[in-house]
């Protein structure tokens, strides 16, 4: 039974043998089968690859060869590109030696004739110097016969001739002078009726009221209050005094700012309309009337801007408000915001008619009264003040001159000479201004003063509103030419003294009465 189980367990194991050999000889096979494939492959790739190269190797000689002939062909037309630009360069060239050669040419003609031109002139000069030495031993021997000097001679020459001529010379220059005046007359004349047949303005006088209009008598009683409280709030308030009198159906109000006057007047107005006026009623109505009358004023400048094209963006709303305050200012009767807007429009036109820019002659005519806004409360003139406010705000120097300038006689620049004139003739229109009867008798006579203060003057009359003055002088004191000059002094002295609107004509009359009795 142990021999069968050996045989048994030998057959098996050469049964695994038989099988192992079996699988490596057939796995062999496949390796073999396998590797001649993968031979045969890479066989396959050197070929397809060596093929390849040689297409590649006649390609890029190929290639080669055309760009071989296009650059022989690139090159061949360089060269002739280059041949010609030799000729233009020498052509050039040749060119350039002949103008050298002319221009050397003509400097070397130049130098002969600047040496020649010398010797001239050092020729001119020696003759010069010679005729220089004649000509003083000539008036040294002129001199010792007339026995005076040459300036002597010239002096009693020029007495001579101005006693002898005196009527041609005054005449002449009487000529010149009018002819002169009578031009720039004709022009100015010319350019202001252009001016004032553009410009049309109110005639009617605008002045700012100091009176309120009651609605009952008895609310006379009601505004003083009980041991006058009321009326000394009001007063203390709005720092104005208020006149309650006899005057029906009226208070008057009196104070030095027109700003004030018209914050007590609003004031009042508002505490009528409310019907209960007590202290604390008129502060809350004071404090109002201020604030009404901030907008009001401020609304009054942007107007006044539109009116005159200026951006009002252009300008701070500060001084805008200020130049508001004009509203309720008064010259001589006259509205002082519609007088400047009046001056702007005037002045633009003057300018515009004279061929100058109209805008800044606008700006500046607008802003050159800004100075009487604050005037009430500053020291000084209004004209600094202005020429102060507008530099404040940043304004040119030539637009804050403007304020001054419509002040000075002779204005420095051309847009203050504009100004000025423009500012005169919205004063001066029909209906502008109103003078007391005292200041009107008062310019009157200082002019007649002025022109009576002149020695040779035997009367003087202001006539025409006191806009023309003449002058009769003593005949044997003052002769035809001195009249001429006595004229323009006086004018000169009423210019420069006296304050007037428009201009003033001076005449001076010389009359000459012979007497004879025939017996």
């Amino acid at each position: 039974m142990f021999i069968p189980l050996l045989l048994g367990l030998g057959g098996l194991i050469l049964g695994a043998l038989a099988g192992f050999y079996y699988r490596a000889s057939l796995a062999k096979t496949q390796t073999d089968s396998a590797e001649a494939k993968a031979q045969k492959v890479i066989e396959e790739a050197k070929e397809k690859e060596r093929v390849m190269l040689d297409a590649a190797r006649s390609t890029e000689q190929k290639l080669l060869l055309e760009a071989k002939e296009k650059a022989f062909a690139i090159a061949e037309e360089g060269k002739k590109e280059l041949t010609a630009k030799e000729k233009d360069i020498k052509a050039l060239q040749d060119r350039l030696n002949e103008r050298e050669n002319l221009f050397d040419k003509t400097l070397l003609d130049f130098e002969n004739k600047k040496t020649r031109l010398d010797e001239y002139k050092e020729k001119l000069e020696a003759a010069k110097a010679q005729i220089d030495v004649v000509r003083a031993d000539a008036d040294k021997k002129l001199e010792e016969v007339a026995g005076m000097s040459r300036e002597g001679a010239a002096e009693i020459i020029m007495r001579q001739v101005e006693v002898e001529k005196q009527d041609a010379l005054m005449s002449l220059i009487r000529k010149y002078d009018q002819h002169s005046e009578e031009e720039l007359e004709a022009h100015a004349r010319k350019v202001l009726s252009l001016v004032i047949q553009r410009f049309a303005s109110s005639q009617v006088v605008d002045a700012s009221t100091t009176f309120v209009e009651l609605t009952s008598e008895d609310m006379k009683g009601r505004i003083i209050g009980k041991e006058g409280r009321n009326i000394k709030a009001i007063e203390h308030l709005t720092g104005c005094e208020l006149i309650i009198d006899d005057t029906p159906g009226m208070i008057t109000i009196s104070g030095f700012s027109p700003v004030r006057r018209q914050v007590a007047k609003r004031a009042l107005e508002i505490l009528m309309k409310d019907g209960r006026i007590q202290p604390a009623k008129i502060e809350d109505a004071v404090k109002e009337s201020k604030n009404d009358l901030a907008k009001d004023m401020k609304k009054a400048g942007e107007d006044a801007l539109y009116e005159l094209g200026i951006p009002v963006s252009s300008i701070d709303p500060k001084l805008v408000s200020i130049l508001g305050r004009l509203k309720y200012r008064t010259s001589y009767g006259q509205n002082v915001l519609q007088h400047s807007i009046e001056v702007a429009r005037i002045a633009g036109m003057i300018g515009e008619e004279l061929g100058l820019d109209p805008f800044p002659l606008k700006k500046g005519g607008l802003f050159h009264d800004i100075g009487k806004a604050v005037d009430h409360d500053m020291q000084g003139a209004h004209p600094q003040i202005g020429y102060n406010i507008m530099k404040k705000f940043g304004f040119p120097e030539e637009l804050c001159y403007q304020s001054i300038a419509h002040h000075e006689d002779r204005p420095r620049t051309i847009e203050g000479v504009i100004v000025k004139a423009a500012d005169a003739i919205s004063g001066a229109r029909p209906g502008a201004r109103r003078n007391s009867v005292e200041e009107y008798l008062q310019r009157l006579q200082n002019l007649e003063a002025t022109a009576a203060g002149f020695p040779g003057v035997e009367k003087a009359f202001a006539i025409q509103a006191g806009r023309e003055v003449r002058v009769f002088v003593e005949p044997g004191q003052i002769d035809d030419y001195k009249a001429y000059e006595l004229a323009r002094d006086i004018a000169k002295k009423i210019e420069s003294e006296l304050t007037y609107p428009g201009e003033v004509k001076v005449t001076v009359i010389r009359e000459t009465r012979v007497i004879e009795f025939a017996r």
